[in-house]
């Protein structure tokens, strides 16, 4: 019998469990002792021999849930875990000399923050100017950058107008480690949005699952009772309240495609100026045509949601020290925060 559950299938462009997959293999009872790494490049499509001994060596091959090496033989009845990124598509890309906001990199790893409209990844109609084509040229020279991926040392994603921090991988051990970590939701990520409106509560945790919208397929919804999507996990806490806006900071528990945006839809709250979800109308506030200007004003600062990744930490992929990092709020969402602030205290709204 062999039972295979391929994590990302059917999940959306943006969510980060897309970005690997998992395999689950019950050992046949008349299955003779094989090494494990020959055993799986048999059964998962384009894995390499080498792709799965860099997996081994990551701790990312269970069996019977304990991590095994590639020499391990397989016996009857085993239950196998893996946990590996996709396989590489037949995509030519080209590398761009496009500048990047670094802020960490040493020989495993490189952190950056990225900018407002820039796409991470390249897909249908985004083949150039992505993160991945400046990655590909800042890494020229690292193999795993000249591998063919489309989506070389990728491990999570945010979306094209989302800002913030992201972390790739540059060598195959650290892109598996690191891709353990956010599977098993040991990575922590800390996000800052401005929303509409008030909160009765200082804190709080939105639940509920997130999937395709039955309507529109390009954005998300929550499924409160949970007949569709997947399980998600938001907690957030009121850091600043701004009159008919709050800034707040949101961690999150699962990486679901739009999970912020969705869940702060759900729950009355969309972001300032997210079109998809509501957030780029009036939502609040008085019915002068003076606040109405300042609103759009705002609107034309940040013209995308007010939504920033603003802290990343894990444990580095080869020394094992958790590493944390932090990232100012860039200046589009910083110049309407103080437009808010100056409109609480009672002073111009006009420009």
């Amino acid at each position: 019998m062999k039972e295979e559950d391929l994590i990302g299938n059917d999940i959306p462009e943006n969510d980060d469990q897309e970005l690997f997959e998992h395999h689950r293999f019950v050992v046949d009872p008349g299955q003779s002792q094989l090494r494990i790494d020959k055993f799986l490049s048999n059964r998962i499509e384009n894995a390499s021999r080498s792709k799965i001994q860099s997996a081994a060596d990551a701790d990312c091959i269970l069996v019977n849930n304990k991590p095994v090496k590639s020499n391990y033989k397989v016996k009857p009845a085993d239950v196998i875990s893996v946990v590996m990124t996709h396989p590489p598509r037949e995509v030519e890309l080209t590398p761009e000399n496009i500048p990047l906001n670094i802020v960490f990199e040493d020989d495993y790893l490189i952190i950056v923050n990225k900018t407002p409209e820039m796409v991470v990844h390249p897909s249908y109609g985004h083949y150039t100017g992505t993160l991945v084509n400046a990655l590909m040229y800042h890494l020229k020279d690292t193999p795993l950058f000249n591998s063919g991926e489309l989506r070389p040392g990728l491990v999570h994603r945010i979306d094209k107008n989302t800002s913030g921090l992201l972390v790739i991988a540059k060598t195959e051990q650290a892109l598996n480690k690191l891709a353990k970590q956010f599977f098993e939701k040991t990575s922590e990520r800390t996000y800052n949005a401005l929303v509409w409106g008030s909160f009765n509560e200082k804190e709080g945790t939105i639940t509920g699952n997130i999937g395709r919208n039955i309507k529109n397929r390009k954005i998300m919804q929550v499924f409160p009772d949970g007949s569709q999507g997947k399980n998600a996990i938001t907690h957030y806490k009121v850091l600043e309240e701004l009159g008919y806006v709050t800034l707040i900071e949101c961690k999150l528990e699962t990486g679901r495609t739009h999970q912020i945006r969705a869940h702060f839809q759900y729950i009355g709250h969309p972001l300032f100026n997210d079109s998809d979800y509501g957030g780029n109308q009036v939502l609040k506030g008085t019915t002068f045509t003076k606040y109405k200007q300042f609103v759009h004003n705002c609107f034309n600062i940040l013209p995308r949601q007010a939504l920033h990744a603003k802290t990343l930490g894990f444990k580095h992929p080869v020394t094992g020290k958790f590493i944390q990092f932090d990232s100012e709020i860039p200046d589009d969402m910083q110049q309407v925060i103080e437009k808010w602030r100056r409109y609480i205290s009672g002073r111009d709204i006009d420009n």
